[in-house]
């Protein structure tokens, strides 16, 4: 990312160089508005441009978490679960910071996550629904901890698949899926 802000910041003064004093000013001008435009939103990944922060899961059985953005950082964590739902909060380079449902968390390589969406279940003796609505016929119940599949999102209903069953779980007894996140 600083590496395009400068050549973009050379650009600007070349054209300002040859542009003479008038020049000048109106680059450093453009320069600086780039700059902060390039900064302005701070909720967009720099490396990706996807959204900060978001979900991803696990790719691996295994993921080692470092304190800092290299193989150089110590391990701080291992996760351990397939398809862990983990929310990025940060990107530079290669590498990922993210926290898991109870906040733990720090760099981890980009290949080792995917984009697929999974909830962490929170709350023990979880009602899986046929339909979003605790009156509908109940499905399965899953143990706190069980990872499953996200599908569709409503308000405050979000599908998920776990253990060869299909059911609809209220958001606030999953990890995995922002409070106001609408998924088709």
């Amino acid at each position: 990312m600083t590496v395009h802000r400068m050549g973009l910041a050379v650009r600007w003064l070349t054209l300002a160089l040859m542009l003479g004093p008038c020049g000048v000013a109106l680059a450093q001008e453009a320069g600086e508005e780039s700059a902060a435009a390039a900064e302005a939103d701070p909720a967009v990944g720099s490396v990706t441009k996807l959204p900060l922060p978001r979900y991803v899961s696990l790719k691996s059985r295994e993921g080692n978490v470092r304190r800092g953005p290299s193989l150089e950082h110590r391990i701080d964590w291992v996760f351990r679960h397939y398809d862990m739902p983990l929310r990025v909060t940060a990107e530079f380079e290669h590498w990922r910071r993210v926290e898991d449902n109870e906040g733990q968390g720090g760099w981890i390589y980009y290949t080792l996550l995917s984009g697929v969406r999974t909830a962490l279940v929170t709350q023990p003796k979880t009602e899986l629904h046929m339909l979003p609505s605790a009156r509908s016929a109940l499905v399965a119940i899953a143990d706190e901890g069980v990872i499953g599949k996200l599908g569709e999102c409503e308000a405050d209903w979000c599908e998920i698949s776990a253990g060869g069953q299909d059911g609809w779980v209220q958001k606030t007894q999953i990890w995995g899926v922002d409070p106001d996140e609408i998924r088709d």
